[in-house]
């Protein structure tokens, strides 16, 4: 079963999903954190499924400015106020009766792994978290295309500053285009990719404000590997084409109660079969050992 609802962060409305298991709770939970530009639409409720289906209710929701959520302007890209949105949606789980608050995880995805990772440096009450493509550095998938992409933004990214501390309408840019394209990520198979992970009669807004790509730049979650001690499930994946997977190994490595798994998949091909169900198990084995008592540490 689930719930639409909502939960406050900041002055706006962020858009909820309660997914709860056919069984007495109250229950074990885990809140899921989307990728970068996502929303709840593109490819959570798969998850939602089959957490459940294995007896642990999920919280998900959009960030603000994003999907059904509140926030203006659209489609900006905040770290601090989606770091603020992951609180709020822990604050919602161990608030609600249905759930048990002393059991709770998180689970991330893509650009929703760096939220992951720096919230579990914050909260040391979290009983595991799971990461899986991880992107742990706004940096490292931008800089890809080289320093004369990254200067192709200088104008768009000025003009948007301008506009934002004069009250004007805020000039976007696309987050994803192909190689070549002014788009934050324009490597090849990106567009595709993103495409993929979009269900038929679900609009993508494939925008952000250009400013933006200021906090991006400078986001480095990496850093919080050694802060995170809940268990950490981290699910690389061997063909990974948005960013060096290297950087998932240092992260397991840094951080103290890390695995480290590796997919023959690559940042998109993981939310499908055959690679998303070795993937689930091995997730679910993970979650379930460190959320349901008298279960054996898996992995």
């Amino acid at each position: 079963m689930t719930i639409r609802t909502t939960f406050t962060s900041g002055r706006d409305e962020c858009a909820a999903w309660l997914t709860l298991p056919d069984r007495p709770g109250p229950h074990p939970a885990v809140v899921l954190v989307h990728g970068g530009g996502a929303t709840h639409d593109m490819m959570l409720a798969q998850y939602e499924k089959w957490f459940s289906e294995a007896g642990i209710a999920v919280v998900a929701f959009d960030f603000r400015h994003l999907g059904e959520s509140g926030g203006h302007p659209r489609q900006l890209v905040s770290q601090r106020r989606y770091a603020e949105d992951v609180d709020a949606a822990l604050d919602f789980a161990r608030s609600r009766v249905e759930l048990d608050a002393h059991r709770i995880a998180l689970w991330g995805t893509s650009f929703g792994a760096s939220h992951v990772l720096a919230a579990a440096a914050r909260h040391d009450d979290l009983r595991a978290a799971v990461v899986q493509c991880p992107v742990f550095s706004g940096r490292a998938v931008v800089s890809r295309a080289g320093i004369p992409h990254l200067l192709r933004f200088t104008v768009p990214i000025a003009a948007d500053l301008v506009r934002a501390a004069f009250g004007r309408p805020r000039r976007y840019v696309p987050l994803v285009g192909k190689p070549g394209d002014l788009a934050f990520v324009n490597q090849p198979g990106a567009l595709e990719g993103w495409q993929s992970v979009t269900p038929p009669g679900h609009h993508f807004d494939n925008r952000i404000t250009a400013a933006s790509g200021l906090g991006m730049l400078f986001y480095n979650a990496a850093s919080s590997a050694p802060h995170v001690h809940c268990p950490l499930l981290v699910c690389a994946c061997e063909q990974e084409n948005l960013i060096d997977p290297a950087i998932a190994g240092r992260v397991a490595a840094t951080a103290p109660r890390a695995v480290l798994r590796h997919y023959d998949a690559d940042h998109f091909t993981v939310y499908h079969p055959p690679a998303v169900d070795q993937i689930v198990a091995d997730q679910i084995d993970f979650l379930t050992a460190h959320l349901v008592p008298n279960r054996t540490t898996p992995l």
